[in-house]
C-alpha cells in the first residue's frame, strides 16, 4: 500500500507515515533497514508493507521495486 511521510528521524531510523485514509502508521530501523534507502522526506510518497497485525515491516520510495 502506499503512504506519505509524516515524520522520519535518520538518527534512529524511524518514523511515521499517512495513509490515504488518515490512519497513522509508524515503522521502526527493522523495517526501513532492507530498503537500503539513506533518508526519508516529509511528504515523500513510500510504499509500505504490514504484516498481520498491521505492523509496518518494510518501507521504500513508490516508484522502487
Amino acid at each position: 500500500m502506499q503512504a506519505t511521510v509524516r515524520r522520519f528521524d535518520q538518527g534512529t531510523r524511524s518514523g511515521d507515515v499517512l495513509l490515504d485514509d488518515g490512519t497513522v502508521k509508524t515503522f521502526g530501523a527493522t523495517a526501513f533497514e532492507p530498503s537500503r534507502l539513506r533518508l526519508l522526506r516529509l511528504g515523500q510518497r513510500v510504499r509500505i508493507e504490514v504484516d498481520g497485525a498491521g505492523e509496518v515491516v518494510f518501507i521504500t520510495i513508490a516508484t522502487l521495486e
